[in-house]
């Protein structure tokens, strides 16, 4: 089997998507699938990059130009004609494209494959549609949902990280959507990995709580309700230390709103696992998740998670079992969860235990076999169109 994916980011860039593909090609090779890749050429960014311990053996590469969002420099887009996507399918002649991306690498990837007649699977990496309310664009809303429809529509199948997001794609007139999870290196995020002199530097003992957030530090994840859940618990615990972890234009206003919280940059992912084991509660307020591999990696180290009731966190989080969900967009009662969670501290050691517990079930190899079963299916069912045609 030969798989080629197309996405418009990849390892060393840091976020959720370029760690997701790279975690499940090194998966997909190790199960015999050979691995092509298409994406922007890399621009280097100072201190939003870092080495990552994930080896994917890509055997084919087309690298193609790359155009970086306007005021967010660290996001790009990747620009390539469908002639020169042609050219190189051609070439190597993959049994089924993956589509990472929606965007213009996505689109004229789909056109190539379309015109060649390989079978196309999309993943639902990003919901595009809500960055839109995020960045101001909700009258574009309405546009990019119909866009959207159309895209994948033209694919042989539709992945998403979740049974209640493919119940929703499937009620906007999405077309042959199914669930593909996504897993977790539970030898990598353990909870034996807390670090006392870490902990030291955030100024707390052995019994002082702390609060983690991990992530882009940008508008779509929701950086205000984080600013109001810390400073509510901070009320009630004055000596809880409160750590965030990651990057991106929102940094310097919420530094500005809480001066006494610890912001660290971007965080090697070899080190990333000891910030997670060294905290206590994980305070995760996104509602532009389609999974959110933060969540499933502070479980994996042992952290109670409070966070909203979708993506990642309503598959893999039973509330008041292993940490605390509440209804999407409901900003008080996570604040109520937070300031109760952070008071009772029997409780968030309790819900991390069962936390760990629940996300080592999530494997990538598990994930891989069943990536590769919709692979195999997908060239069926494209095999058996292309014979009734034929007819």
């Amino acid at each position: 089997m030969r798989l080629c994916i197309v996405s418009e980011t990849w390892l060393p860039e840091i976020n959720g998507v370029a760690h997701t593909l790279a975690r499940l090609s090194a998966e997909l090779s190790q199960q015999g699938v050979t691995i092509d890749l298409v994406r922007p050429r890399a621009l280097p960014t100072p201190g939003e990059q870092a080495a990552d311990s994930i080896q994917v053996p890509v055997n084919a590469e087309l690298q193609v130009m790359p155009v970086s969002l306007p005021g967010y420099r660290s996001v790009q887009i990747g620009l390539a004609t469908p002639k020169k996507l042609r050219q190189f399918m051609q070439a190597h002649k993959p049994d089924v494209v993956y589509l990472a991306t929606q965007g213009p690498l996505g689109w004229a990837a789909r056109q190539a494959a379309r015109r060649l007649g390989i079978p196309l699977i999309a993943g639902w990496h990003t919901n595009f549609d809500h960055y839109c309310g995020d960045y101001g664009l909700g009258m574009h809303t309405w546009m990019t949902k119909r866009y959207l429809r159309y895209f994948h529509n033209a694919c042989a199948l539709t992945l998403v990280p979740t049974q209640l997001q493919a119940r929703a794609l499937r009620s906007a007139g999405l077309q042959r959507v199914d669930v593909l999870a996504r897993g977790i290196d539970s030898q990598q995020f353990m909870p034996s990995l807390r670090d006392p002199v870490l902990r030291q530097q955030w100024g707390v003992n052995d019994h002082q709580p702390v609060a983690l957030y991990v992530g882009r530090l940008a508008a779509e994840k929701n950086l205000t309700l984080l600013q109001e859940a810390y400073q509510a618990m901070a009320n009630v615990r004055p000596d809880m230390a409160f750590v965030v972890v990651g990057d991106g234009p929102a940094r310097q206003q919420l530094e500005a709103l809480l001066p006494n919280a610890h912001f660290t940059g971007f965080i090697h992912q070899q080190a990333l696992a000891r910030y997670y084991a060294s905290a206590d509660i994980f305070v995760f307020p996104s509602l532009s998740e389609t999974w959110g591999n933060v969540v499933t990696e502070a479980m994996a180290c042992g952290l109670a998670v409070i966070a909203y009731r979708q993506a990642a966190s309503a598959t893999l989080i039973q509330s008041g079992h292993n940490g605390l969900c509440v209804p999407a967009g409901d900003a008080e009662a996570f604040c109520q969860a937070a300031v109760s969670l952070c008071q009772h501290p029997a409780d968030y050691a309790r819900y991390g235990r069962m936390a760990r517990l629940r996300a080592r079930e999530q494997s990538w190899p598990g994930v891989a076999s069943q990536f590769i079963n919709y692979l195999h299916q997908t060239q069926e069912m494209h095999h058996a169109t292309s014979a009734s045609w034929r007819v």
